[in-house]
C-alpha cells in the first residue's frame, strides 16, 4: 500500500560553484521515518543552486513515483524553500525552468509543504550529494560524513534581501511572467449563514440579503476584472446564483460548475450549530478541530477538500496561463486554497473568517511564485 504522506530530504552541491556537481535525495514514510527511495546523480560541471533543484526534482519525481498525496520537503537550502513558497524572486535564468518544472510535480500531490533545515538534520542527501560531486570530479567517494562543498553556500546563506538575485518577491517586481489571477468569492449569505448552521452539500438558497450582496459583489468583480477568462461554480445554487450575477456583470461571461468546488460534506452536523454539535458530538468535535484529516461523522475531512481544492487550482493553471478567473464557492475550499498560497498551519483554518460574498485574488506565476493579493474583502458589502 503506497503511503499517503512522505517526507522529502534532498540536497545538491558544486565543488567550485560551478564546478563538479551532484545531487541526492532521500524519501521516507513520514510515520515511520523508513527509507523508501534514494536517488543521486553526479551532473558534471553546473552551480549549487542547479544541483540544489535537481535534488528536489528527483525526490519530488520519487515521491510520486511511490504514489504519496503528500509531501513534506525539507531542505537546508534556503534559496529552493523561498522561491517554492514564492517569497522569493527567481532572478537567475537558469533556474526558472527547474522552478517550473519542480512547480509541475507539485501539482501532481494534494499537498506539498516546504521547510528549510539546518544542514545537519540534512545528513542523509548531503552525503548522497557529496559522493555524486566525488564522482564528478572523478575521485572515489567520501565516506562517513560529508565535508562542505568548496564554494557552497550552505555554510553562509545570504540574509534575505542582502542578495538581489533572492530577495523577496514582495520587496521587487515580479519577474516578466505574467501571472494567472483567482478571484475567490465566497457565495452570497442563506438563511443557515445568518443563523451560524453548518452549510455543506444541501442545496440551501440565497436569502433576499444573499441576494442583494450578489448584486454588488459582481459590480465589484467586474471593476477588479473588466476582461475574465471564466467563471467556474460550485453546483450548489447559492453558489451558481452568485456565479451567474458576476458573468452578468463581466458581460455574460459562460459559467462552468465545477464539482470539486462543492463544501465540505459535514455529514451528521448538517443544519446544525456549532453549540448543538459540541453538545451532541463533544469527542468527534474535539477531534476535527485538531487535525484536517479528520472527518465528521459521516461526512468529509478538510485533507479531502484540499486534494479537491488542488485539483482545480492546478487544472486551472494548465487550462488559463495569465489570464483571470472567478471561483465562486464556499468557506472550507476557499480557507483552503488560502492557506496553501500562505504557506500556513493548519491552525490557520479555524482563524480565518469568511464572510458572506467576500473575495479573496491570488495571483500565481509559473515558476511557482504566489502573491495574495487581498483576503475577504467585503469594503462593496458597506451599504447593505
Amino acid at each position: 500500500m503506497a503511503p499517503r504522506v512522505v517526507t522529502v530530504e534532498a540536497d545538491g552541491g558544486s565543488r567550485g560553484n560551478p564546478g563538479p556537481a551532484g545531487y541526492g535525495a532521500v524519501v521516507r514514510d513520514s510515520e515511520t521515518g523508513e527509507v523508501l527511495a534514494e536517488r543521486s546523480e553526479s551532473l558534471g560541471t553546473a552551480t549549487n543552486n542547479v544541483a540544489e533543484y535537481q535534488g528536489l526534482i528527483a525526490g519530488l519525481t520519487a515521491a510520486a513515483e511511490l504514489g504519496a498525496a503528500e509531501v513534506d520537503v525539507r531542505m537546508d537550502s534556503k534559496l529552493v524553500v523561498e522561491q517554492m513558497c514564492g517569497r522569493w524572486q527567481i532572478k537567475h535564468p537558469g533556474l526558472r525552468p527547474l522552478a517550473a518544472q519542480a512547480a509541475g510535480l507539485v501539482g501532481r500531490f494534494a499537498a506539498v509543504r516546504f521547510a528549510w533545515i539546518p544542514r545537519d538534520q540534512n545528513r542523509h542527501a548531503d552525503a548522497l550529494a557529496n559522493a555524486a560531486m566525488d564522482t564528478a570530479a572523478g575521485r572515489p567517494p567520501s565516506t562517513g560524513a560529508a565535508a562542505p562543498a568548496v564554494g557552497s553556500d550552505k555554510a553562509t546563506a545570504p540574509a534575505v534581501g542582502s542578495d538581489p538575485a533572492t530577495a523577496p518577491a514582495s520587496w521587487e517586481p515580479r519577474p516578466t511572467f505574467t501571472a494567472t489571477r483567482l478571484i475567490l468569492v465566497r457565495h452570497g449569505e442563506t438563511e443557515y449563514t445568518e443563523q451560524g448552521r453548518y452549510s455543506g452539500r444541501g442545496d440551501v438558497p440565497l436569502s433576499a440579503k444573499g441576494r442583494a450582496q450578489v448584486r454588488e459583489t459582481a459590480t465589484r468583480v467586474a471593476a477588479l476584472a473588466p476582461t475574465v477568462a471564466a467563471v467556474l461554480s460550485s453546483p450548489l445554487s447559492r453558489c451558481t446564483a452568485t456565479a451567474a450575477a458576476i458573468a452578468g456583470a463581466l458581460g455574460d461571461v459562460p459559467v462552468r460548475t465545477e464539482d470539486d468546488l462543492i463544501e465540505c460534506d459535514f455529514g451528521q452536523w448538517e443544519g446544525r450549530t456549532f453549540a448543538e454539535v459540541r453538545e451532541g458530538w463533544p469527542g468527534e468535535m474535539d477531534a476535527w478541530l485538531a487535525s484536517p484529516r479528520v472527518a465528521p461523522p459521516g461526512g468529509e475531512s478538510f485533507t479531502h477538500v484540499a486534494e479537491r481544492a488542488h485539483r482545480v487550482v492546478a487544472g486551472l493553471l494548465t487550462a488559463y496561463p495569465g489570464e483571470t478567473v472567478v471561483l465562486v464557492s464556499h468557506v472550507s475550499p476557499i480557507k483552503l486554497m488560502l492557506r496553501d498560497a500562505l504557506a500556513a498551519g493548519d491552525g490557520f483554518l479555524h482563524r480565518l473568517f469568511l464572510d458572506a460574498a467576500g473575495i479573496s485574488v491570488l495571483d500565481m506565476w509559473p515558476d511557482g511564485g504566489v502573491a495574495v493579493r487581498t483576503v475577504n474583502d467585503t469594503s462593496h458589502l458597506a451599504a447593505l
